[in-house]
């Protein structure tokens, strides 16, 4: 079969070659994969860069998986003896990145508990948008800012690929959303749902006077930044960032600023991957959200996905497609 390999770091590294089918063991699945995302934990993997991520992943010479991708869609194929989920046939999706990667490979073998069948109003392009961004959005609302009906939020980074989920969410539970993001995707971030939209790059939300009971980072930007938009009791959410500094400022100052006024600010926040993947496909069956896509690439143009992706602001998820 095909797949994309990385034995270096570097974008420019990124080789598809043939290699041999997995074979699933008892408890796995084989899965034909038909559609990936590009995730920003991916483009990390794969660049090498930051640098600190390479020691986090005990990883300095080559990145820690030799073929990416984690979020995936695609047709099972065959089962292992002890698997009960899923049978060959089944349409499913899933983030597999616990699984060790291999979704951008024409067939990938995962645990059957990374899995779970494909929304059936869902293409598997939009699938493969889902997982991963969709419960990062989930869970950093509903878990960590105990987001309520009536609240005012902010989402920033609205129109990336978690970032729409967020705007969507958010306005599922009932609050009023008000979106930031760049100029080219402001009819977009307004046509998902939210309730007021910034232009950054002609308003700094931060200066406005307007304060917010939760904002939703999902871009980068300082925490006293964000501080100075929120309500006496409100409460910053990061997604995280790509930034060695950012990420330090994140872990080191949240707890601080939290006890000294009250304003709560949860910083380096990583997915429960597919904890409640059931429920956002009830969602996405139901109509109350949908994958916003950026872009769509082949799989023989997979290392231009990724340099896409990493050029920011693609106004969705940005997918690559395997043609079987």
């Amino acid at each position: 079969m095909k797949a994309i390999i990385c034995d270096k770091y570097g974008l420019a590294e990124m080789k598809m070659e043939e290699v041999e089918k997995p074979v699933p063991k008892d408890n796995e699945v084989l899965v034909e994969v038909h559609a990936s995302s590009v995730t920003t934990h991916n483009l990390i993997m794969v660049a090498g860069k930051p640098y600190f991520v390479r020691l986090m992943d005990g990883a300095l010479r080559k990145p820690s998986a030799r073929i990416p991708g984690s979020d995936i869609a695609g047709l099972v194929t065959a089962v292992g003896k002890s698997v009960t989920l899923f049978k060959p046939g089944d349409k499913v999706f899933g983030d597999i990145s616990e699984g060790g990667f291999g979704g951008l490979a024409e067939y990938v073998s995962v645990p059957e508990n990374m899995l779970t069948l494909k929304p059936v109003n869902l293409s598997y392009a939009d699938a493969a948008a889902v997982p991963q961004a969709s419960l990062v959005a989930l869970q950093g609302l509903r878990d960590k800012g105990n987001i309520q009906k009536g609240q005012k939020v902010l989402i920033y980074g609205a129109s990336g690929g978690i970032g729409t989920f967020a705007v969507q969410l958010a306005k599922y539970f009932g609050a009023e959303v008000t979106g930031v993001c760049g100029t080219r995707n402001f009819e977009m971030v307004r046509s998902i749902g939210a309730d007021h939209v910034i232009d950054y790059s002609q308003e700094d939300y931060t200066k406005s006077g307007q304060r917010y009971d939760l904002i939703f980072a999902v871009a980068s930007r300082s925490i006293f930044a964000h501080k100075r938009a929120l309500t006496p009791q409100g409460i910053y959410v990061s997604t995280g960032s790509p930034s060695l500094a950012r990420v330090f400022q994140d872990m080191l100052l949240a707890k601080m600023i939290s006890r000294r006024d009250g304003k709560k600010i949860i910083g380096g926040w990583v997915v429960e991957p597919n904890k409640d993947l059931g429920f956002i496909k009830e969602l996405i069956e139901a109509g109350k959200i949908k994958p916003v896509i950026g872009r769509i690439f082949p799989f023989n143009e997979t290392a231009e996905a990724f340099r896409y992706f990493g050029e920011g602001h693609p106004g969705g998820k940005v997918i690559i497609t395997i043609e079987h």
